[in-house]
């Protein structure tokens, strides 16, 4: 049902400044009639609104979001272009603010020349002169967004600056204008005007580096070719626009293209670089029948492919989508800052009151008590706190992309640095998940190829490991099967079906046993099989006398490279692994050895069904006890995947498997596992920090502005810094990369 799916809407939000804007934005999104819940983003400006289908006027449910963002005193903007941010000037929007810095610094010189023993001072008129458009032209953003915020009975850092540097402007004006014709007066022209100047330094150092932190989105953004070479129904290679592709269009990639969108390889062979998409640095080999993805680059050879996935179904807009979700999504921790930043300006105001009347009734001169109050207001924009968790994120999401862990949500990223269980699903995750049929017994008196031609025929339609190696095994001794007849699986044990005529069970040993059929002599096979490692299923018939045995057949599989080095790191961290497995004790536990795990200390369970998986997570949890996360395939183990406090789900990167858990794997390599914690650990770490750092400036400068030991000017620098230092701190996670 589509109510399980409300439709959403990405909004661009120009003119936010700080914490307590986002929360206004949210406040205002959440009254329009139809929505169920809104997120605001400070660092991406941008909001991500969920609202009911069946709301009235649904059609004209975005106009109305754009309209309460308007009416809050926002400007709503089109999110569907990422604002090719990469061909922007470093430079960009600095024009202001060297106007501001220009007009400031004559009135600052003095105070620089009274250091070198000059005394000298601009006449007041020249001061009011260059401060007046800096106060009233560059800072007229700060009054318009100021009037929205009280108009709205709540305050934000515009307030905030509005207040303090207009009063700093008119206590100047007034001393100026009441003062005696020949007296020298001491003016703080300087103090509103640098104040203003330095604030828009800091939100012009602080888009930079928003800039860098979408640079993981953009270069996925760039990794779609603008057009492709169709061949056409005359056979001739034509150029078209990517957006105008089809599936089955025939599309040929050149040497060293980029490949526009999903398909499979129909001619030649190549070499292909996937390392944007799976972090893979080796290129990988294709032939005939590969799967190939969009934005993956071509090698040496001429190829043709066929299009099987276009525009939004493509991995790589899913991958884009799955980044840009993480990115907008409101991590937990946030929810303390939204509760701060909801109730801080309303104290910040009552503060720089409490300190115009503290110094003013101590005896204190009028001017000394407003310039006071004025550094306590400018110091206390709460800039920082609202950029403090969502950068972080963003870096954090964006580099573990590159490196092909994809973080579906805010949550799961938060969440994965506690993990101290690692539970990984045997095929697929630890093994290379292609077993082989290794031995293939017919029960005697029965023809050995009839019985493995009888089994391929009964799983060619599956897609279980152990079916597709039944089928090749039949195909590599050129036997002939034909489809089955009403074949039925049958969840965790095997499969049921009519061969010529004939019906066949081909299913696990459990499901034999449970069926009270008796191998014969062939038991003591199956049991050496297993006790290798190997996993054993039986091929039973129903006759008119019951089931009855015809054949044994022995699969085997191998480690994934790296595996075993993964599980260690993981342990060596303190990480208990446990691996789960439906197989027979005996074949999981073969493997585990090889894997290094220890299934004497409970590393290792087996026989377990798919639909148990989920109740055995629950049981590792230890009611809350254990932080768990399942590594699986994301189809078969998509309940303990859910069941897990975080799901990882490896993927080949041609699947949708990665819409199945928190974490997505974009290859199937273990060691993927310990960087996800690690990015993890690293992002909570730097949210952690910059929370620190953001309420530090806050809670030192208040009382220090308070005391009269910050001047508007220093108080006016540090709030400045503390969003650009914030931000910086963030993009520190850029550096990151896994552990080898």
């Amino acid at each position: 049902m589509q109510k399980n799916n409300p439709p959403v809407l990405d909004l661009g939000i120009d003119g936010m400044t700080c914490a307590s804007c986002v929360g206004r934005v949210e406040r205002a999104l959440q009254k329009v009639p139809g929505v169920l819940d809104a997120s605001v983003n400070l660092a991406t400006e941008s909001a991500r609104i969920r609202y009911a289908e069946d709301a009235q006027l649904p059609a004209q449910m975005p106009a109305r979001l754009r309209r309460a963002v308007r009416e809050a005193g926002y400007a709503p903007r089109d999110t569907s272009a990422l604002d090719d941010q990469s061909s922007h000037s470093p430079w960009e929007g600095f024009g202001p603010v060297a106007l501001g810095l220009a007009l400031s610094l004559p009135l600052v010189l003095p105070m620089l020349l009274e250091l070198l023993g000059v005394h000298w001072m601009l006449p007041a008129w020249a001061q009011c002169f260059l401060a007046t458009p800096v106060q009233f032209i560059l800072g007229a953003r700060f009054y318009k967004a100021g009037w929205h915020a009280l108009k709205a009975m709540t305050g934000n850092m515009d307030l905030l600056v509005a207040i303090g540097t207009t009063s700093g402007w008119a206590l100047s004006m007034w001393l100026w204008l009441t003062a005696p014709p020949d007296a020298m007066v001491h003016l703080y022209f300087e103090s509103s005007a640098v104040v203003v100047t330095l604030v828009l330094l800091g939100k012009w150092l602080e888009a930079r580096a928003k800039r860098q932190t979408t640079s993981a989105i953009r270069a996925l953004h760039a990794l779609r070719p603008e057009r492709a070479h169709v061949i056409n129904a005359h056979g001739e290679e034509v150029d078209v626009p990517v957006a105008e592709l089809l599936v089955d269009d025939q599309v040929v990639i050149k040497p060293g293209e980029r490949i526009a969108v999903d398909g499979v390889l129909l001619q030649g062979q190549t070499q292909v670089d996937e390392s944007m998409l799976t972090g893979e640095s080796l290129p990988v080999n294709k032939a005939v029948g590969a799967a190939l993805t969009g934005g993956s680059v071509n090698g040496d050879g001429r190829i043709v492919m066929q299009v099987r996935a276009v525009g939004s179904e493509t991995v790589l807009s899913r991958i884009i989508r799955l980044v840009e979700d993480a990115q907008a999504a409101k991590a937990p921790i946030q929810r303390l800052v939204d509760q701060v930043s909801a109730v801080f300006v309303p104290v910040v105001l009552v503060l720089a009151l409490i300190t115009l009347l503290g110094w003013w009734l101590s005896g204190h001169a009028f001017e000394v008590a407003v310039i006071h109050a004025v550094a306590v207001l400018v110091i206390a924009c709460p800039c920082a706190l609202g950029l403090a968790t969502p950068a972080a994120i963003m870096a954090g999401t964006g580099v573990a992309a590159k490196f092909g862990i994809l973080i579906k949500d805010a949550q799961a990223l938060e969440l994965a640095h506690r993990v101290d269980t690692v539970v990984f699903d045997k095929t697929g995750t630890l093994t290379v998940g292609q077993p082989r049929l290794i031995a293939f017994l017919a029960a005697p008196a029965e023809d050995e190829a009839t019985m493995l031609q009888a089994a391929a025929s009964l799983q060619q339609g599956s897609e279980h490991p152990l079916a597709r190696a039944t089928v090749q095994a039949a195909r590599e001794r050129a036997l002939v099967w034909t489809p089955p007849e009403q074949a039925q699986a049958v969840p965790g044990r095997g499969t049921e079906g009519v061969v010529a005529g004939v019906t066949y069970l081909i299913g696990s040993l459990r499901w034999v046993n449970e069926l009270g059929v008796d191998l014969g002599a062939l038991a003591a096979s199956a049991t050496v099989w297993q006790s290798q490692g190997a996993s054993v299923s039986a091929l039973l018939a129903r006759t008119p006398q019951g089931l009855t045995f015809k054949a044994l057949l022995a699969f085997g599989d191998e480690p994934k490279p790296g595996a075993a080095k993964a599980l260690a790191a993981l342990r060596a961290r303190g990480i208990r692994t446990v691996m789960v497995s439906g197989d027979n004790l005996g074949a999981a536990t073969a493997m585990a050895l090889r894997l290094g795990l220890r299934p004497l200390d409970g590393e290792v369970l087996a026989e377990v069904l798919p639909a148990d998986k989920a109740q055995a997570v629950a049981h590792l949890k230890d009611g809350g006890r254990h932080v768990v996360a399942m590594v699986g395939d994301g189809v078969n183990d998509a309940p303990a995947l859910a069941a897990a406090d975080v799901g990882m789900a490896m993927s080949n990167g041609t699947d949708v498997a990665m819409q199945a858990a928190g974490i997505t794997l974009m290859r199937g390599d273990p060691m993927l596992v310990l960087a996800a914690l690690e990015v993890s650990s690293r992002t909570v770490a730097k949210i952690r920090q910059n929370l620190f750092w953001a309420f530090f400036y806050n809670v030192a400068g208040i009382p220090l502005a308070a005391l009269g030991f910050l001047n508007p000017v220093v108080a006016g620098a540090a709030m400045a810094m503390s969003s650009v230092s914030v931000m910086s701190n963030a993009l520190l996670l850029r550096r990151w990369r896994p552990t080898e």
